[in-house]
């Protein structure tokens, strides 16, 4: 592949010796730089466990616990492919991206294994997988039919999984049985099978009830134990288990991302996947721990108040059934051990309530930061990003640049694109795609490989549609985000077509602001920048707006004054601080800024007077309070003082006047301020007291 040492040497400000095999003639050069304490980058990927062993074995080499190497690929993801000449700016970036420091620690999940699995399916299949795994494992079956073993080398359960729940370490499995025979009674000796008329009796040692006739000659045989028996009625048992492998055909979870520990292994698998789930059960036994890949912040969270729901965004698209409602403290809960890290809840999220944690977004927003400057720096122009899976994802991006050396019909990975990895592709979302917009990027593109849930799909795009028409509206031309699905290998010429897209039109003057912990803030830097950049595309008047898709984070508040009765229960309701009153006079104020579309004040009026409109204003407007209702106030007919708006009284008013409670004085009570209703009830000489009763 075309390397140009200078070039990069001068892009990266450091100066560099180009070698051509690093890994084999000129391994000299690695192992004296393996010596150095300074941070050691290799730009290949295909080597790194050569690379690993070498600096291992190399005399005075510092210790890879104490300075990892770094790895990062330059050649399929450029240096191979029809504009590998004109790469050198993306080998750059790349090059300094790889030099950034490791994402900061967080706190972790710990799970705890003794090894203890459950083996649910028929006998035959569960103790063939259980002699797989026995010597490191303590095996419990759960037989749902078939034939076992005459020995009883293994704990078996019989019955119906009422219920399975949990992770790894700590599985709580509900077992039903209703079967005359006990199968911790049963000494297996074939007596009952032997005798039974019927062939009810199997040699998994339980009565198929749909055979028995009752001629109870099973009962009989086994007189002197005394396992079987008729009259017993259903029990239920709890067991507890680290791991739970399944050999059913339907799993015992539904979502899409089952629990860590828990395998499903249908009768339908190959070889190929047996084998797998043998070896990862075999390993799953000792202490382990995972980042906590989010944080959440209960008080910026817009899911419910007063027992109304708003925002249910992250609890409809967690794929791992991890995220639940709490109605009663107006939160959601999130359980860690379910958490898969997918970060999807982060993307959806309006808020910022719940934000990525590993890496940080500030963290991400350095190494976007990062590559987009070196490119620039390097000569680069029109930069796509490419955000794919660090497994499924990179192989295919390999694969592509493979190919492209093999075939020179495939275009290969274009000079303009820049592959970036992520832990999932989900996990980054409007507020890094226009952060990344706003440094220089000309496009953003999704990779997605099939091994995402489906909701993911529909979250990504929703979020795109909100991105692209913030960009379309503000006078930017070209498509700038999409998602590009590719399932496997078969699909490389669909990859090679989509990086192909020309284009689109970009900032003129690239941001320098970072990202914030804050999800809003940095939307609200995005905006600004670009706000700021396009403004010479168009004159803008005061009311001048983007209507935006219904997944719009921003947006304003439509208030039918003819309902509306100022009672500003939406105020309360509201956890963005958008809706305000005036202390002064009967007044609902909004700032459309910190509107988050949660839908909570529509969902608490009374009168249904409230509708969203999800847009963004182009105006300073956005920031400043501006009514939306306000109301003559209602003065008190003994004092005159204001306590209430005159609809607000009328209506009660109205609802009261045939109620038998509210007639004559009371009715009248009700037009008075709270201090002179007491006054009148106390002062009333027509009042009827108890001593009068």
């Amino acid at each position: 592949m075309p390397l140009d040492a200078k070039a990069l040497g001068q892009a990266l400000d450091e100066d560099l010796t180009l070698h051509t095999t690093l890994c084999r003639r000129e391994a000299p050069a690695f192992q004296k730089a393996s010596r150095s304490r300074d941070e050691l980058v290799v730009a290949c990927t295909q080597e790194r466990r050569l690379f690993s062993e070498l600096a291992d074995q190399t005399e005075g080499a510092v210790s890879l616990q104490e300075r990892p190497i770094r790895f990062v690929n330059i050649r399929e993801t450029g240096g191979w492919g029809r504009e590998a000449a004109q790469a050198t700016p993306k080998m750059a970036a790349l090059l300094a991206a790889a030099r950034l420091p490791e994402a900061e620690p967080v706190p972790t999940v710990t799970y705890t294994s003794e090894g203890r699995l459950l083996i649910i399916g028929p006998l035959e299949q569960a103790e063939a997988m259980a002699a797989l795994v026995n010597d490191a494992l303590d095996v419990t079956l759960l037989a749902t039919g078939g034939s076992g073993m005459q020995a009883r080398q293994y704990p078996v359960l019989a019955g119906q999984v009422q219920s399975l729940r949990g992770w790894l370490g700590a599985f709580d499995v509900v077992v039903s049985s209703s079967n005359p025979i006990d199968l911790d009674l049963c000494t297996r000796c074939n007596a009952c099978v032997a005798a039974c008329p019927e062939g009810a009796i199997g040699l998994d040692y339980q009565v198929d009830l749909s055979l028995c006739k009752s001629h109870r000659a099973c009962v009989k045989a086994c007189e002197a134990v005394g396992a079987i028996n008729f009259q017993r009625g259903a029990q239920e048992r709890e067991e507890k288990f680290d791991l739970v492998l399944d050999l059913r055909a339907a799993p015992a979870f539904t979502q899409q991302a089952l629990p860590q520990g828990y395998v499903h292994l249908p009768p339908s698998a190959d070889a190929l996947a047996r084998v797998r789930a043998v070896t990862q059960m075999r390993d799953l036994v000792g202490e382990f721990e995972k980042p906590k890949f989010f944080t959440y912040k209960q008080s910026l969270c817009a899911h419910g108040r007063n027992q109304s729901v708003g925002c249910n965004a992250c609890v409809d698209v967690c794929s791992a059934s991890a995220i639940g409602s709490d109605l009663k403290r107006n939160q959601i809960v999130v359980n860690p051990n379910l958490c898969v890290g997918c970060g999807t809840c982060t993307t959806v999220c309006p808020t910022g309530a719940l934000s990525y944690a590993y890496p940080r977004a500030s963290e991400q927003g350095v190494k976007l930061r990062t590559l987009l400057a070196t490119f620039s720096k390097a000569g680069g122009r029109d930069a796509a990003l490419l955000l794919h899976s660090q497994e499924a994802g990179a192989a295919l991006v390999n694969d592509l640049g493979r190919l492209a050396q093999l075939d020179r019909s495939v275009r290969g990975v274009p000079a303009r694109v820049i592959p970036l990895p992520l832990w999932h592709t989900a996990s980054t979302g409007i507020d890094l795609w226009l952060t990344a917009f706003a440094y220089g990027a000309s496009q953003v593109w999704v990779l997605m490989t099939g091994e995402e849930a489906p909701q993911y799909h529909e979250a990504l795009s929703a979020q795109m549609a909100v991105a692209e028409a913030v960009l379309q509206g503000l006078g930017y031309a070209g498509r700038h985000f999409k998602l590009i699905e590719v399932r496997d290998a078969r699909d490389l010429a669909v990859l090679d077509t989509e990086l192909a897209e020309a284009p689109a039109q970009g900032v003129v003057r690239r941001a320098s602001f970072a990202l914030l912990g804050d999800k809003r803030g940095t939307l609200d830097l995005a905006l600004g920048h670009l706000l700021d950049d396009s403004a010479g595309r168009a004159a803008r008047t005061k009311d001048a707006a983007i209507a935006l898709p219904a997944a719009s984070p921003f947006g304003s508040l439509n208030v039918n004054r003819d309902a509306c009765t100022l009672c500003l229960s939406c105020v309360s309701a509201c956890p963005a601080g958008a809706l305000q009153d005036n202390t002064e006079r009967p007044q609902l104020r909004f700032i459309e800024k910190n509107c988050v579309q949660c839908g909570l004040c529509a969902t608490t009026c009374p009168e249904n007077a409230i509708s969203l409109q999800p847009r963004l204003l182009l105006s300073e407007e956005r920031r400043q309070p501006r009514v939306l209702h306000e109301a003559q106030p209602y003065q008190c007919v003994r004092c005159s003082k204001p306590f209430g708006t005159l609809k607000g009284i009328e209506v009660m008013l109205a609802k009261l006047s045939g109620h038998a409670m509210f007639q004559g004085e009371a009715l009248e009570r009700l037009k008075m301020c709270g201090d002179c209703r007491v006054v009148d009830i106390y002062t009333n000489p027509g009042e009827s007291k108890i001593t009068d009763l």
